[in-house]
């Protein structure tokens, strides 16, 4: 198997007023391409850090992350971003969508930035595709937490993406819709072959991964394999 995502040493602190606080200390592990992987722990243990540093969403105290093949901390924020259009996919808690535009023009929009020709007919198959079709011409604010979801899904795969990064996905919905929107987001990682990183404080849903990192006080102490 070929890595995809690696962080070596990485070390994340910040400074508020005299006091150095340490979020992240000396974090390493590999990812393969095709894995699913929980990013699991208490509030506080640095799990969305580690997101936004594996993703160039961030940069690092120490350390480094290399990302389809990247090595991020030789890169500037416009080349991160570039890394991030061409590889990878977002999933967010607060879905994260733009209001003013429509379901289906919130999926266009990041394969209009990539240069795509026909990327109405491939935004509107894939609001098909997780069960928005007659729903495409809806702003945000009409449609429900669940619905702006599988919308957020659905931008995340348009890429398609080698890596999708999942922040805490379900944290904003019911249990019930949290559950479909569990089954519709691996069910399409495993249509497209794609990588999943998931940061969750939900033990259920990070056992429906292979593979779960174990972050406390923002060390690694477990790195756990179904």
């Amino acid at each position: 198997m070929t890595a995809i995502v690696s962080a070596a040493g990485l070390t994340k602190h910040v400074s508020t007023g005299s006091t150095r606080l340490a979020i992240l200390e000396d974090v390493s592990f590999t990812i393969e391409r095709g894995e699913s992987v929980a990013v699991v722990g208490t509030s506080g243990s640095g799990k969305t850090t580690l997101l936004g540093l594996l993703a160039g969403l961030d940069v690092p105290t120490r350390g480094a992350v290399t990302l389809a093949g990247q090595a991020l901390s030789t890169l500037d924020e416009d080349g991160r971003a570039a890394v991030r259009r061409q590889a990878v996919g977002f999933v967010f808690q607060s879905f994260q969508l733009l209001p003013a535009l429509t379901a289906l023009e919130n999926v266009m929009l990041p394969l209009e930035l990539g240069g795509v020709d026909d990327a109405r007919v491939r935004a509107r198959t894939l609001l098909e595709r997780v069960g928005l079709g007659p729903r495409v011409h809806h702003y945000p604010r009409q449609l429900s937490g669940g619905e702006q979801q599988r919308v957020a899904i659905a931008r995340a795969f348009a890429g398609p993406p080698h890596v999708l990064f999942a922040d805490e996905p379900t944290g904003n919905l019911d249990a019930a819709t949290g559950a479909e929107i569990t089954a519709l987001m691996f069910e399409l990682n495993r249509e497209r072959e794609t990588t999943l990183v998931l940061v969750t404080h939900d033990e259920s849903l990070s056992r429906r991964c292979g593979r779960r990192l174990r972050l406390a006080a923002g060390r690694l102490v477990a790195d756990e394999r179904s």
